[in-house]
Order: structure tokens, then C-alpha cells, then sequence
């Protein structure tokens, strides 16, 4: 099976395997494996890791316990959202995995904030990799190859010396080792597994309104406006940089910006790209985030609109017109 290799942010890894819409039906179906091996990998050791972390960071990790897995945010002094980070406290050490190419910006925050704690960051991206396991029949999928199924929200060992650890949206990421990640998508494959691309994943992240720094955020987002509360920030937690933003808006309610789904006209097969400019009666009213071809709902994107935009709106994207789905009732 020949991969058609991405571009943009993802270049590199997979983009679909030759028939993207059947990848999609089999995520949304069956299990689908797919590689991530372009994302950012660090580690954090020393006795401070966690009540560190839980001061540089959105997220309330003071208390994590071995196993334990969430979602963190880095926030700027005015609130905007500029790092995220997937985490997993195992066996005395903070794993954490970011967008391709943001582990430099990581490793040089986490070193900024170092001051006399007893911590140690390492960026090791060359050496670990990640592979996501995903749809409704994943849990069977990691049993059949002999590796674990853990709990949302937990992350378990593999015999690999690798975890797994599971998200909450029927996927399962597995960090390993380089060397054997070969081994381990062979039996995946072997398992039911059906090699996916990133096509395929975008495709039902977008339909599930569910957003990716650097696609649906830009320099002045704000996790109320993504829909970060309460997955990547933690609300009731001590002080932390941005906090101030978050606590003034989540008491005043109604951010300026909301994360949409678009549904796109049919009229051409290139769709536009993230960042281009959403209008509304010849004004810009927003920008685009992911756009993608989806196996059911036709052409789809996420884009983060002005919160006064109704949903009844006529949009106008590339010259491409557009409107937004009020989702679920």
C-alpha cells in the first residue's frame, strides 16, 4: 500500500493511502492506524515535575497520579493560547507531545521557567514517536496485537517499553520507541488495523468540531473560543500566566470569537487554506481553519467566526460561499 505523503504542517507523514473517503468510513466504523511520527516529543523528570508544571500551565497537574493523562495549555500574559500539549505522568517522568515542529518553542519555555526547581526538561522527539489507534473498534484492535486498552483518560505500558494512552473521542495514541515502531504497526495491521492518513482524520476532527493550534488558532485566540474549557484548562486551579483572560471571560460569559463548522459549496475541488479570510457583506468576520473533503457531509471546514455572525449568515470564503451548521440540538 503506497502513501501519498501530506504537506503544510504534516508533511512527511501519510496523507491518505490511496482512497481517502473509504479511510474515513473506516474510522468512523471500524480501526484505522495512523501515523503521527512528525509531533513534538519531551520528557520532564525531578522530584518538582508535577507542582512545576501545574504553575506554568493551564491545566491542574499537581495531583496526577502514575497513569494519569490529559490535556494542557501555554498561555500568554494577555491570555491567547500559544502552546498545547497532550500529557501522561508515568513511572516518575511527564511525557509530553506537541504540534510537528513545536518542540523547540517547548523545550525553550520549559527551560525559561526552570528557575531553582528541580527539573529536567529533554526534547526527544529523535528518539519517540507516536502512532494513533482510532474508531470503534480500536479497543479490539489493541487487544488482538497484545497491547493494552486503558480507560479514558489513563495511560499504560506496553511490552515495548511504549504506552498507550487513551483519549476520549475512540482513540488510542501509542508512544514508542523509534526503533520499534515498525514492529508494533505491523501488528496493528495484522490485528484489523487499516493504515489511515491525515486526510481521514481531519476529516472526522472537523465534522466532531474539535480544533488543532495553528489550524483554528491564531495569535489572539482564546481557549473559550475553541472550546478548551474544561479539556485543556482547568478552571479551578491556583495562578497561572493568562489566567486573568480566562477567569474575566468565563465570569462575564460570550468571548468575541466561536469555533464554527462550515459546510463549503461543491464548485470546485481545491478547497481553500487555513487562514484565509471568512466574509460576510464584503467585510472579513473571521478566518478558516481545516478544510477537507468529508466522506458523508461533502466539503467541511472549521472557522473561527466574530460571535455576532448568526448561523443563518451568508458567508463568502475564497470567493466560495458558505454557511454555517448550528449543530446538534
Amino acid at each position: 500500500m503506497t502513501a501519498v505523503l501530506g504537506t503544510g504542517v504534516d508533511a512527511g507523514v501519510p496523507w491518505h493511502y490511496g482512497d481517502p473517503l473509504r479511510e474515513q468510513r473506516v474510522l468512523a466504523s471500524g480501526a484505522g492506524v495512523l501515523d503521527r511520527s512528525n509531533r513534538g516529543v519531551l520528557t520532564v523528570t525531578g522530584p518538582d515535575r508535577l507542582p512545576w508544571l501545574h504553575s506554568i500551565c493551564t491545566q491542574h497537574l499537581s495531583d496526577l497520579r502514575d497513569g494519569d493523562a490529559t490535556e494542557a495549555l501555554v498561555l500568554s500574559p494577555h491570555g491567547h493560547v500559544e502552546q498545547h500539549w497532550q500529557v501522561l505522568e508515568s513511572g516518575g517522568t511527564v511525557w509530553l507531545d506537541t504540534e510537528p515542529g513545536a518542540a523547540a518553542g517547548v523545550l525553550g519555555y520549559l527551560q525559561a521557567m526552570r528557575f531553582l526547581k528541580r527539573v529536567e526538561p529533554a526534547d526527544v522527539s529523535a528518539q519517540w514517536a507516536v502512532l494513533t489507534v482510532a474508531g470503534p473498534r480500536a479497543p479490539v484492535v489493541l487487544a488482538a496485537a497484545g497491547l493494552p486498552v486503558p480507560a479514558a483518560g489513563r495511560g499504560t505500558a506496553t511490552p515495548d517499553q511504549g504506552f498507550v494512552r487513551a483519549r476520549p473521542d475512540e482513540a488510542f495514541d501509542l508512544l514508542l520507541p523509534r526503533g520499534g515502531r515498525p514492529a508494533v504497526w505491523d501488528a496493528l495491521v495484522a490485528a484489523g488495523a487499516t493504515p489511515v492518513g491525515t486526510w481521514a482524520a481531519d476529516a472526522l476532527r472537523v465534522a466532531a468540531r474539535r480544533p488543532r493550534l495553528g489550524l483554528e488558532t491564531d495569535h489572539r485566540t482564546i481557549p473559550h473560543e475553541v472550546g478548551w474549557i474544561g479539556t485543556a484548562v482547568h478552571l479551578n486551579k491556583g495562578c497561572y500566566r493568562g489566567q486573568e483572560t480566562v477567569a474575566r471571560v468565563q465570569n462575564l460569559g460570550r468571548p468575541p470569537r466561536r469555533l464554527v463548522l462550515l459546510h463549503l459549496a461543491g464548485d470546485r475541488d481545491e478547497l481553500p487554506a487555513p487562514g484565509t479570510p471568512v466574509q460576510a457583506a464584503g467585510r472579513n468576520v473571521g478566518f478558516l481553519g481545516t478544510a477537507v473533503h468529508h466522506f458523508e457531509l461533502g466539503p467541511i471546514a472549521l472557522a473561527v467566526i466574530k460571535r455576532s455572525i448568526p448561523d443563518g449568515a451568508d458567508l463568502i470564503v475564497d470567493g466560495t460561499a458558505a454557511r454555517v451548521d448550528p449543530g446538534p440540538d
